[in-house]
Parts: structure tokens; sequence; C-alpha cells
């Protein structure tokens, strides 16, 4: 996942849903306008630092309950005798979070690319 490789995608995309009809055109930005994602949101969700939301956020359920659930389970290990382990947990799912944060643009261009894609191969059997 490269910034060049996900513009080019997106490019190619584009191009694509030009070729449609007007009216699939219309409905297809009718579509994306209300399930595309928003990259400030992402970092915002993942900068709160309440672990799983930007999961949650761009429809990753199992990835944000699996987070969520690594996230309670570090606190409450921080309040028992597992005090390093809590803490280990909690460095491990920070520093995963870092990297999303860090990536947010290209995480969010990515997922908005397969929701373009999708809507384009549903329109492209509708008219057919």
């Amino acid at each position: 996942m490269d910034a060049q490789s996900i513009a080019t995608e997106e490019e190619r995309l584009r191009l694509a849903v030009r070729e449609l009809s007007d009216s699939a055109r219309n409905q297809f930005y009718t579509q994306l306008e209300r399930q595309v994602k928003d990259p400030d949101t992402y970092a915002v969700l993942n900068y709160l630092f309440i672990s799983g939301l930007h999961h949650f956020y761009l429809g990753n359920w199992w990835r944000g309950l699996i987070n969520l659930a690594v996230f309670v389970a570090a606190i409450v290990l921080m309040f028992t005798n597992n005090l390093w382990l809590g803490i280990i947990l909690l460095l491990t799912i920070t520093i995963a979070e870092l990297y999303a944060l860090f990536h947010s643009q290209l995480i969010v261009r990515e997922h908005n690319n397969r929701l373009m894609q999708q809507l384009l191969v549903a329109l492209s059997k509708h008219e057919a």
C-alpha cells in the first residue's frame, strides 16, 4: 500500500466512472457521497486513543472489537498482579495505533477506492 499505487488506482476508477451513463454516474456519486469516509475523521478517532473506534468507522467490526478487547484487557491487567503484561499489551496496541494514525490518509483512500470499485461493479451489473 504505497501512495503511488493508491493514486493510480483512484485515477483508474475515476476514468471508469466517466464511462458510465449519466443516470448511472449520478447514482454512483449519490451512493458514494453517503458511504465515503474522511481521513481526518479516521485520524481523530485513532488519536482519541479509545482503541478500535477508527476500525468501526471504516466498518471493520471484528478488527475494532479485537482492538478494543486487547485495550480493555491491558487496562484490567494493569490493576492486577500482571502490571507488566498490561503495560506490554498497551505499548503493543499503541505502536499499532501510531502506524494507523500516521498512515490514515493512505488507509482511508484505499478504503474509499475499494468502495468505489464495489459501487462500479454493482452499477455495471445493473446496467447490463
